[in-house]
């Protein structure tokens, strides 16, 4: 079976970067072996994704991994070839490359680097990609490559130059435009929270707590106003905003969403659990069990 086809079957997203490696070798077969076909890591400023992968790689049997995202603008394109190519061999075709262009605090303001055109830096990259040089025996499948794509531009782009796209923080609404903009073939990879709790507080808490991270952060609210959500929405947390990019409730209630997303047209659907006290860098395993895609 190839990394395409495991993206058949939900996945999970999550943060490793407050776990030691051995433990985050515990989370990966975890996740493993609650049927989930995908794990989907970040970049920040922690851990180099590719070196981390690499080794729960090698913890594992038949767990995919993914990038969500790797920074463009961090690596020289022969660079990423390479990384990915040697991931996809050595795994057996279990390496997803997700990539993207960040953020400009992250790239301009903490890096120094040149952020004036994101759409147009990730066109070039793709194509220098395409023509770098890969010298030692390639994978047997080439690496799926997926972009973070959220406006109608940047999906343009995953539809012409590769196989699909990872959305964040979206709703199924996003994932029907999507759809249409990259057409029927193309991979449409969506990551969705949520918080397994009735108790509408706890819910809008957790939410709250995520949402500090990213708020602030143009691309993302840029793609809430798209869809419909105003300035004053976004900062007073608005029921309407949260209902809308969480999905929280009982494990039926939030399957439902997962549905949603399946019916608009994701080809994988991948969950972030929130954990409904607040805290950071603790698995909701209670989530993760009830939305197993094996019970």
């Amino acid at each position: 079976m190839t990394a395409r086809d495991r993206l058949a079957t939900t996945g999970a997203w999550y943060f490793t970067e407050t776990m030691t490696a051995a433990d985050a070798a515990t989370f990966a077969q975890r996740i493993e072996s609650l049927g989930y076909s995908t794990l989907w890591l970040p970049e920040t400023l922690g851990r180099d994704p590719m070196a981390h992968i690499a080794w729960l790689a090698s913890q594992t049997t038949e767990l995919t991994f993914a990038t969500g995202i790797a920074n463009i603008f961090h690596r020289h394109p022969g660079f990423l070839k390479q990384s990915a190519d040697t991931l996809a061999e050595q795994t057996d075709d279990r390496f997803v490359l997700g990539l993207g262009v960040s953020h400009k605090p992250l790239v301009a303001d903490l890096r120094g680097l040149d952020y004036s055109k994101p759409l147009s830096a990730m066109r070039d990259y793709l194509d220098a990609m395409d023509q770098s040089m890969y010298m030692a025996p390639p994978p047997a499948t080439p690496p799926v490559r997926v972009i973070a794509a959220l406006g109608p531009k940047m999906l343009e782009l995953a539809a012409e130059k590769t196989d699909g796209a990872h959305p964040y923080w979206t709703t199924p609404e996003h994932t029907a435009t999507a759809r249409d903009i990259l057409g029927a073939d193309k991979l449409l990879c969506v990551e969705q929270k949520v918080v397994l709790t009735t108790d509408r507080d706890a819910a809008y808490a957790a939410s709250d707590q995520a949402l500090k991270m990213y708020d602030s952060l143009p691309n993302y609210r840029n793609n809430w106003k798209r869809l419909g959500f105003s300035d004053d929405e976004i900062d007073q947390r608005a029921p309407r905003f949260i209902d809308a990019v969480v999905a929280w409730g009982d494990a039926e209630a939030i399957q439902q969403r997962l549905d949603e997303h399946y019916d608009a047209g994701a080809s994988h659907v991948c969950i972030q659990p929130l954990h409904p006290d607040g805290s950071a860098g603790a698995p909701h395993w209670e989530a993760f069990e009830a939305l197993a895609p094996v019970q």
